[in-house]
């Protein structure tokens, strides 16, 4: 079976950033043990991404680079945001923790949209968050393999999503 919409797809990858001096460096890895399972058209990955793998079946190998406009965008400096630091009290207090530089903490704006932000600095009286993808402003390459290809069922297509191993289970 060749990889299109409303498949489940099962791939193994290594994925670097590549800077501006052509370097690699390695972000992530997603072994057998683990594989990076998605409902290929709804997956919320990036179109290009997904574009690279469309028509590929089971064993078939693939390596491939993503701009940072076709990945993640560019780095938007008005993403970093400084917020009073009371917000991030629970009870009272602040979480022993919680406001380290690189902590990544999920919060929510004022429409009740959900994100991650990245706490950069803690001054006395704000923390400076990064909103911006962790990958934005960077080149991603890819070196994978597929490792499934199946047809979605009809409850996974509705709710837009995997189910079962290594997918959402409800």
């Amino acid at each position: 079976m060749k990889i299109s919409n409303n498949t489940v797809v099962s791939l193994t990858y290594d994925l670097s950033v590549i800077d501006e001096n052509g370097q690699k460096s390695h972000v992530e890895t997603a072994g057998n043990d683990n594989p990076m399972v998605f409902l290929y058209g709804v997956s919320g990955l990036p179109d290009k991404f997904e574009e690279h793998l469309n028509g590929l079946e089971e064993g078939a190998t693939f390596s491939f680079s993503l701009e940072s406009e076709d990945g993640y965008g560019d780095y938007d400096e008005n993403a970093l945001v400084n917020i009073p630091k009371n917000v991030f009290e629970v009870d009272g207090a602040i979480p022993d923790g919680m406001l380290e530089p690189g902590n990544f903490i999920p919060m929510a704006d004022s429409e009740g949209n959900q994100m991650q932000g990245q706490v950069v600095e803690v001054g006395d009286e704000e923390v400076q968050m990064d909103f911006n993808h962790p990958l934005a402003g960077k080149t991603m390459h890819f070196d994978g393999k597929v490792v499934g290809v199946r047809e979605a069922t009809k409850e996974e297509l509705a709710h837009g999503h995997v189910h079962g191993e290594h997918g959402h289970h409800h």
